[in-house]
């Protein structure tokens, strides 16, 4: 069995209006000389926006700023912006997050050169309902009945004067292009998809069409073992390897103190990154901390950001819905362990 050593809560919510609810689920990316970490931030009325710190080293918080980087700007991201991802793809800046209007909650994206300024591209996923996506997805596949279990919304066409859409989050891009193109993940629940790109260009309601026409193949990753027999769902960017992409998810198992949320490994093909090779039958870390057990949303570690540093992972999560911590694991270990359990 692996051993993980839990770090401790690295980052908690302060009295400043825009994070006095919690701070959770980073993005975090190295510079080489520093770590920056971009956290959702949490106000009253469980409204979003994206908070930045930025540590010296994996653990020592150098700076942090008293106020948020991005805001809710537009009618799609209205009543927050959540869960930050961030890469870096052709010298640029890829930050991707999840945007709630009060009903719907999509993946968004926003570049930046210089992680300050960033520039909203908007809506990236599908804006459909549920009842259009089974149209689709169904002609040349049956769906899993989970995806009718998960997205029940879809049996509404409004709420609130706002249209009811088929929930798809965690969108996280690959780090650089594979072969020429860009790979992202996305996640309608139960499972993890996947999608490839040549250009940001590309993204168009014909693309969207063209891929749930043969959804049964954009399917990554469905759920294997007991821990995240509910759903899975992306976790961290991928990590390069030699043996292959690392990636660290959640994994989520209906229990009877409700839901618990796992951090989870795997290992995709470096070549060809929609094969998986290999998957922890056990969980990488549950929760078993106070800190990670009782919160905004209790029993829950939700990993986001991840950073390589002297043959060490070490993995920011959401611990409990309230606060920001840390856990670290020999990556040699861990991508020996994934080697032991090939799919």
């Amino acid at each position: 069995m692996l051993e993980v050593k839990k770090q401790g809560v690295i980052l908690e919510k302060t009295d400043l209006g825009f994070e006095n609810e919690g701070v959770l689920n980073p993005a975090a990316i190295d510079d080489g000389e520093f770590i920056h970490l971009f956290y959702r931030a949490v106000s009253k009325g469980n409204f979003s926006s994206i908070g930045y710190c930025k540590l010296k080293g994996p653990l020592v918080v150098k700076e942090r700023q008293h106020a948020p980087v991005l805001v809710p700007e537009f009618p799609y991201e209205s009543h927050g912006i959540e869960d930050p991802r961030i890469v870096m793809i052709d010298d640029l800046y890829f930050l991707t997050y999840s945007a709630y209007d009060g009903v719907n909650a999509l993946g968004a994206l926003a570049v930046s050169t210089d992680l300050i300024h960033f520039e909203k591209k908007g809506l990236i996923v599908p804006q459909i309902s549920y009842d259009v996506f089974c149209h689709m997805a169904g002609v040349n596949c049956k769906i899993n009945e989970k995806y009718i279990r998960y997205n029940e919304n879809g049996k509404l066409a409004e709420k609130e004067g706002i249209k009811v859409l088929m929930w798809d989050k965690n969108v996280i891009f690959f780090p650089g292009r594979i072969n020429g193109k860009m790979y992202f993940m996305h996640r309608i629940k139960p499972d993890i998809q996947i999608a490839s790109i040549n250009e940001l260009t590309d993204i168009t309601p014909e693309f969207w069409d063209k891929y749930f026409l043969h959804f049964e193949e954009k399917i990554l990753m469905t759920a294997m073992y007991e821990h995240e027999v509910s759903y899975i769902g992306g976790g961290c960017p991928p990590i390069k390897t030699n043996e292959g992409w690392l990636l660290i998810y959640h994994g989520v198992h209906d229990t009877l103190e409700g839901y618990v949320y796992s951090a989870c490994a795997s290992l995709l093909d470096l070549e060809n990154p929609t094969k998986e090779l290999a998957r922890l039958p056990y969980p990488l870390f549950q929760p078993d901390q106070r800190w990670e057990q009782i919160g905004e949303v209790s029993n829950v570690c939700f990993p986001t950001g991840a950073i390589e540093h002297d043959d060490t992972l070490y993995i920011y999560y959401g611990a409990a819905d309230e606060q920001i911590a840390c856990a670290s694991v020999s990556m040699k270990s861990l991508l020996s362990e994934l080697l032991i359990n090939k799919l």
